[in-house]
């Protein structure tokens, strides 16, 4: 009999677990399955937040939903009768202090057409015409491995990528344009730039890719995303789940890997996933020889803000969905969204529910990063009397402080991944790192990235 041991009961935790699972199931592999939890619940940064008729998520509101790996798993669960779909609406940009509607027919704010590049309020005619660069300008030097940040300056210029792309772009990888690869974020624009020799031909010949299924783009559950995790556990009934428990380090004892608990006992394993940030793997292996390599990654902070309103959604000033802030501004936030009108079932009586975020790489963060959460709070309320002119106190209040916990990627990521595991290879074999720090900080990615792990595995066995 052979153990396969988890640590970290995350998404990406779980998922991995439930595909060894039921590869187990399925071909009968004599297997005895182990999933170590430091906290007393599982789900990592995932755990749904009820109050006064509110629901409210630590972590990620939902999942992309063409993601390859998302239905499969969903339907393996039998989740398909609990999921719940975002209310499609205009998204808006808050800039000089006003919303200004981001075009309809955009991809992160990239226009998919003439029309929605010359639709914009965000861009002056002469940004306009400069963007029109892009379809007489061939690329003769842009690869996956460039910057997506010089790749879009370069065909549809400085404005349009600075006041309309670059804050949507930004706020969903969590990272400085300049210092994110193509191939880390949108790796299919240069393949549409090469092809069709312009980006937004490209988007625009292949845009139901983007504007399938309704333009329902994002799933979540009735009862929120803990529903997800809840199920996930519960068909885990061939794993030890050990939570509350936290792991200390790895040693490599004839043949297998004892791992060490921090309530004195040890367990031993021929195979771990390490499903946990990279600076608790480093110190969890406890290996000199990986310190370097482990230190290429970076962490951001997010910090989260739910306000909820004995006041009707109606009072809302727009008809959308939320707003991501660009420069020049009043408010601090890096965004807001309305989530109760864009999932509607997070408000039983279609109250007002918002959320707003708040980054470490915003400027605005080191007047933040030390306030005790009464004061976070009346910063997110100064935020939105401004921005939504809602003057109105909250009936409850959620907050989430993510400190140091959301990777923060860099021009040179998936080399330093590469080059990490080529180490761990050599020196704790069989040992395999899983998570966001390393394949991708969706849910979606997380949830392929276990499956990719269980088939490493499998290959193994």
């Amino acid at each position: 009999m052979k153990t396969v041991v988890v640590i970290g009961g995350g998404i990406t935790g779980l998922s991995a677990m439930h595909y060894i699972q039921k590869l187990k199931k399925e071909k009968n592999l004599d297997l005895d399955l182990l999933l170590i939890e430091k906290e007393e619940q599982l789900g990592g940064k995932i755990r749904t937040v009820k109050d006064k008729g509110f629901i409210m998520e630590t972590g990620a509101d939902s999942i992309v939903a063409r993601n390859e790996s998302v239905m499969p798993l969903i339907e393996e669960l039998q989740l398909e009768d609990r999921l719940v779909y975002n209310a499609t609406g205009i998204s808006y940009l808050y800039t000089n202090n006003k919303l200004h509607a981001i075009p309809a027919d955009t991809i992160f704010g990239i226009p998919m057409s003439k029309e929605a590049l010359f639709s914009s309020t965000l861009v002056s005619e002469q940004g306009k015409k400069e963007a029109l660069k892009d379809f007489d300008t061939p690329n003769d030097r842009f690869t996956r491995d460039s910057s997506i940040g010089e790749f879009l300056e370069a065909f549809l210029g400085k404005e349009l990528v600075n006041n309309q792309i670059a804050p949507v772009l930004s706020g969903v990888y969590s990272g400085d344009l300049y210092d994110l690869t193509l191939a880390s974020t949108l790796p299919y624009l240069v393949d549409y730039k090469n092809e069709y020799g312009s980006i937004i031909k490209g988007l625009e010949a292949n845009k139901k890719r983007f504007q399938g299924a309704s333009n329902k783009k994002f799933i979540s559950f009735d009862e929120g995303m803990g529903v997800l995790i809840d199920r996930l556990e519960e068909k885990l009934e061939d794993t030890t789940i050990l939570k509350g428990v936290g792991t200390t380090g790895l040693t490599k004892t004839n043949g297998q890997y004892e791992i060490h608990l921090d309530n004195g006992e040890t367990m031993k394993a021929d195979y771990v996933i390490l499903a946990v940030p990279h600076n608790t793997a480093q110190e969890i292996l406890q290996q000199p020889a990986l310190d370097n390599d482990f230190s290429s990654f970076k962490n951001s902070t997010l910090i989260s803000v739910y306000l909820g309103f004995s006041l009707p959604d109606a009072q809302l000033p727009a008809d959308g969905t939320g707003f991501i802030v660009s420069e020049n501004n009043d408010i601090l936030c890096n965004a807001c969204t309305w989530t109760s009108r864009k999932w509607t079932h997070t408000s039983q009586a279609q109250n007002l529910l918002v959320r707003l975020f708040y980054k470490s790489s915003n400027p605005s963060y080191e007047k933040l990063k030390d306030l005790p959460q009464e004061q976070l709070v009346e910063a997110a309320l100064g935020d939105i009397r401004k921005s939504l002119n809602i003057q109105a106190k909250p009936e409850t209040v959620e907050v989430t402080d993510w400190k140091n916990l959301m990777p923060n990627y860099h021009m040179g990521h998936k080399a330093s991944v590469d080059a990490l595991e080529g180490k761990m290879d050599e020196i704790v074999p069989d040992v395999f790192l899983a998570g966001a720090s390393y394949y991708g900080v969706g849910i979606g990615a997380c949830i392929q990235n276990g499956k990719d792990i269980a088939m490493r595995i499998e290959k193994k066995l």
